[in-house]
């Protein structure tokens, strides 16, 4: 354009309009609002305003390369704006609302997760769209996604304390399996350099990710009416019980087999970390007795944010991670121990 511009995109929630439904309710109309920051960063100047969701915005992303805005909302809808012209694009809604957002500049794909735990693959145009496929894995509400464009890998934390790894460029699905919290994920990003997954969660933990070592996909649980290993009755399969003159035992999943199990064939529990495990998890005794010492060597580091992390980046050329709360505390971490050498990364001493 033969001129530089600097864009700061915000959720403006002071500005706000009241729109009456068929429902007679009134909803607050958010907008997104652009301006143009001096060159001196101490003054910024209103440059448009873009009528986006109906409700609060969760998540925002400008794409430099289309010019538009992509955006999702508590109103169960993703939108996409062009910032040339203000004008609304497309819209596309969701059964529930859409938490957080990924967009690829390239291809102009987003990547939805939504509150139900799914996340929606969309292919975006000029005024129209399409729904790609959706990806199932999640026991709870999306908290954050990272999109790595190199390796087309998308990685996704929710509320059911876990990451999850999507091969979506070898279009296998669902990959690997990663728990390393004990609270909701809120944000993770990966470091295609040093092949490293960062991830973050409500209560103030940081765990680092070695991704650059072969790993085991997590089996998917097995269905059954009885105990795979010793065939005693499940608790609701009542002819069975009936038969032998039984009561039903409660299911369990060996979490290395995949195989439905009661609690007296799976009394043991060990970390995996190979399979994402890295605290201890419920095993049968058949996987117990395959697990050696050298299988239960750590594949990541816990480390203490000793804040709720809500949001979370970095700058792997300098090797810093900032993180801000629900405390209203923005903190900026030194993380060039624990996020790879310097040779890899280019980090250089300070």
């Amino acid at each position: 354009h033969g001129v530089l511009k600097l864009y700061y995109i915000a959720i403006e929630e002071t500005i706000r309009v009241w729109l009456k439904r068929d429902s007679g309710q009134y909803w607050p109309s958010i907008y997104h609002t652009e301006f143009l920051l001096s060159e001196d960063f101490n003054k910024m100047n209103h440059v448009k305003t873009y009528p986006a969701h109906q409700n609060r915005v969760s998540d925002m992303v400008f794409s430099l390369e289309s010019e538009w805005v992509v955006s999702t909302g508590h109103d169960k809808s993703v939108s996409w704006m062009c910032t040339q012209s203000g004008s609304m694009l497309g819209r596309h809604y969701f059964g529930s609302w859409a938490s957080c957002l990924q967009y690829d500049n390239d291809t102009q794909h987003a990547f939805v997760g939504d509150y139900s735990g799914q996340i929606t693959l969309l292919k975006l145009e000029r005024q129209t769209y399409s729904t790609i496929t959706t990806l199932k894995g999640h026991e709870g509400s999306i908290g954050a996604l990272w999109w790595d464009p190199v390796q087309r890998l998308l990685f996704s934390g929710a509320s059911d304390h876990s990451v999850i790894m999507w091969d979506i460029g070898g279009r296998k699905g669902r990959t690997l399996l990663l728990q390393g919290h004990h609270e909701r994920v809120q944000a993770v990003r990966y470091l295609q350099l040093t092949r490293q997954l960062v991830s973050c969660s409500a209560d103030g933990g940081v765990t680092v990710w070695n991704m650059d070592t072969p790993r085991e996909e997590a089996p998917q649980w097995l269905d059954s009416d009885s105990c795979q290993k010793c065939e005693q009755p499940f608790f609701w399969n009542v002819k069975q019980m009936w038969d032998s003159k039984t009561i039903g035992l409660r299911q369990h999943h060996c979490r290395k087999c995949g195989k439905a199990v009661c609690g007296k064939c799976s009394s043991k529990s060990t970390t995996y970390p190979v399979m994402g495990f890295e605290f201890q998890v419920r095993v049968c005794d058949t996987c117990y007795d395959t697990v050696k010492d050298e299988d239960r060597t750590a594949l990541a580091t816990f480390h203490e944010g000793k804040h709720n992390i809500a949001f979370m980046d970095m700058d792997p050329s300098r090797g810093l991670m900032v993180t801000c709360g629900s405390d209203r505390v923005v903190k900026i971490w030194d993380m060039t121990q624990v996020v790879g050498c310097s040779i890899a990364t280019g980090f250089s001493p300070r």
